[in-house]
């Protein structure tokens, strides 16, 4: 089988356009992937990662970019999809990585508000307030030198709300008290989710493929560990993946042993059909673009205006709220969630923006229109 090019994958793909650079002075390839600006301007994370190929960096920025224009919409807020990979050669430190974020920071303003990044996997609060130096398309960070940097507790809260949502539909109560909770990648993310987790009495058991790192919040938090090759045949409530994407698969899903699938990763299903084979086994799953919206949301409110920390949460709880409009759609009419879900994106989409809506994140107007959510 052939491996498909850069043409190939672009050929194949339905969004607006993307942006492709190759970074000279550390042989890194920039990909910039906007899908959808149907509802405003493009925006979605930043990705760094070292692939086997840059055309596996160009495929994540594509599928990324897609699940940014349904998370939006899932949220009915005025933003459109887009992602960047940056596909690097190898882990870049100190000025390598400076150069990098500051030229990825100088085709940002190229685009002319056409398009706003955040923080994503494998970048930092840190890395976006260096791109902040030279851009100012960097949602909730540039300009801001107080209040929440990092989007991180945000996602957490409302994977951990979503996951609330799940048990509620699947077992008919939410309380995490006694439930086993298998949480895969507890990174920035993961680690918040674990603290949430435990903290409402739930039963936590990590795996990381750093496995120090999942040893240690283990043994801070009380829970504990399996390694990542088993994680597919351990026994819980709850798995949440929380790493990288497609963990779920044919194989994968074979062996599972939990009651609900909800976690942070984007990306969680490896082809389509793998929705349908979780409804088969009875496995109730929290569609990822919608679970994991709460650091996008919160950043965004932040963007639009809004300070207040415990309004910005209670936004985001919200998206429980959405996913049990989903868990009972889905029931009603006996389909997975994620038709539901994308049911429900396509048609705020097919509807489009209230008001004019905004071309692009220089325009003004979107302090003056209140986003709904």
């Amino acid at each position: 089988m052939s491996v498909p090019s850069f043409l190939d994958l672009i050929a194949e793909w339905d969004g607006v356009g993307v942006v492709v650079r190759y970074d000279r002075p550390t042989g890194s390839w920039i990909f910039v992937a906007l899908h959808d600006d149907t509802l405003g301007p493009a925006t979605g994370g930043c990705r760094m990662r070292v692939y086997e190929r840059p055309e596996d960096g160009l495929r994540d920025a594509l599928r990324l970019a897609e699940g940014m224009t349904h998370k939006w919409a899932a949220m009915d807020f005025p933003f459109g999809g887009g992602k960047t990979v940056l596909a690097v050669p190898r882990p870049l430190e100190g000025e390598e990585r400076v150069g990098l974020l500051h030229r990825f920071g100088e085709l940002l303003n190229s685009l002319g508000g056409r398009y706003g990044t955040g923080a994503d996997l494998g970048t930092t609060v840190e890395d976006m307030q260096t791109i902040a130096e030279v851009s100012k398309y960097v949602i909730g960070v540039h300009g801001r030198t107080e209040g929440p940097m990092d989007p991180s507790p945000f996602t957490a809260l409302g994977v951990f709300e979503g996951i609330r949502s799940a048990l509620r539909h699947k077992v008919g109560r939410d309380d995490l008290e006694g439930r086993t909770v298998l949480i895969e990648g507890v990174g920035a993310v993961g680690r918040s989710l674990a603290e949430r987790v435990v903290g409402a009495g739930g039963r936590l058991v990590v795996a990381d493929l750093d496995e120090e790192r999942a040893s240690r919040v283990a043994a801070e938090l009380g829970g504990g560990v399996v390694a990542t090759a088993d994680v597919h045949r351990t026994e819980c409530d709850v798995y949440a993946p929380c790493a990288v994407g497609a963990t779920l698969h044919s194989r994968s899903i074979a062996a599972l042993r939990c009651r609900v699938v909800a976690g942070a990763a984007n990306n969680q299903l490896q082809a389509p059909e793998d929705a349908d084979a979780l409804f088969g086994r009875g496995i109730l799953y929290a569609p990822d673009y919608v679970i994991n919206g709460g650091g996008a949301m919160a950043f965004t409110l932040i963007y639009q205006g809004e300070t207040d920390v415990d309004e910005l949460e209670r936004r985001v709880r919200t998206i429980g709220q959405t996913l049990d409009a989903i868990f009972e759609a889905a029931a009603s009419s006996g389909e997975s969630p994620v038709v539901a879900a994308r049911a429900m994106s396509e048609r705020v989409l097919a509807r489009g923006p209230f008001g004019s809506g905004a071309s692009s994140l220089e325009d003004d107007s979107r302090q003056e229109e209140p986003l709904r959510g």
